[in-house]
Parts: C-alpha cells; structure tokens; sequence
C-alpha cells in the first residue's frame, strides 16, 4: 500500500546558506510529496530540510546535538533528497563529511534520491556514478535516477521536475511499498 503521506527530508550540502541547490530541493521536495501520495490539491504536503550550511561550524565538534538530530531525522526519512551542487565533477566535501558521520547500514530503509545541481550539463552523471553508491553503500535503496539540473533550469524548475517525475515517480512508489500507477496517482 502506498504509504498515506511518506516522510520527505530535503539533505542539503551546499556549503553556502540559502543556496540554489537547498532551492532546487525543496521544490522538488514540495512536488514528490503530492506525487507519492494523493493528497487533496488544497493540502500540502509537509517536508523538512537539513541544510549542512547551518552544520557545518559544529560538524565535528565534541558535543554537537543539531548534528545528532539532523543525522536521526535523515536516517528516519522514508525518501530522502541528497542534494549537491558540483564541486570538482563531484559532490561536496561538507555532503561527505556529514554523510561519513553514518556507520555501515546508517540509511537502510531509506529510499534517497540524489540530487545535482550543475553549471556544465558535461556533469549530468555525477549523481549516478559518485552519489547513488555512496547512498548504497550506507544501506540506501536508489531506485530511480538522478534528478538533475543546470543552472538553466533554476528559473523554472516545473518543466524538469514534470520530465523526472514522469519517468521516477512509479519506481519511488513501488520502493515504498506502493503499487499504484502514476495514472491512479494523479486522478
């Protein structure tokens, strides 16, 4: 059965606060909710965001209790967005770190999504070759690809999250535990 309203957490690791790339999740994040689970068109779905800008000062620090929960409520999510803009043809250190923080197993029963925010569409595969087997390797199902997007695309993001969702939606759904087809979704 299609989970009534899964949990969406938005993981953020642009270094700088108030980026592009927390932008691009969130919108995806607000539209994956109605997509996963038929809400009325009037009720949003709820979705949180864990920014490692606002982290990273405490990161490694000794005590470091918004870390602690920011890695419980990642951990907890039903489907979490990994978002990264590209640094060096890959994702951030920061994502990394806070990523390393897990042990083995740390995401399993998360369903992720990694998400890339690019300059150079010569970057379209850095979520599937460098973040889906992180993601796997810490125990998270992957099952739809990247949702990636040039700069280009931030000024409007429907028309790309419209294309992602036709083809991501009823993978994401069946990795949940649903198995409604897109059409039924959207009745």
């Amino acid at each position: 059965m299609v989970h009534p309203h899964p949990s969406v957490v938005a993981l953020v690791g642009n270094p700088r606060p108030g980026s592009r790339t927390r932008a691009a999740a969130e919108h995806l994040a607000a539209r994956l909710g109605p997509a996963l689970a038929p809400v009325p068109a009037d009720e949003p779905v709820p979705y949180s965001t864990v920014d490692l800008a606002d982290l990273a000062p405490v990161l490694f620090a000794a005590e470091r209790p918004a870390v602690d929960e920011a890695l419980r409520l990642v951990a907890g999510a039903d489907v979490l967005l990994v978002a990264t803009p590209v640094y060096k043809a890959s994702y951030t250190g920061l994502l990394k770190s806070f990523l390393d923080l897990y042990g083995p197993d740390g995401l399993a029963g998360v369903t992720a999504v990694p998400v890339v925010v690019s300059g150079n569409p010569a970057h379209a595969l850095v979520g599937e070759v460098h973040l889906r087997p992180l993601l796997v390797e810490l125990g998270a199902t992957v099952p739809a690809r990247s949702f990636t997007v040039t700069e280009a695309d931030l000024a409007d993001l429907d028309p790309a999250v419209d294309r992602w969702l036709d083809r991501a939606a009823e993978p994401l759904r069946r990795s949940l535990g649903g198995v409604a087809t897109l059409a039924e979704v959207l009745r």
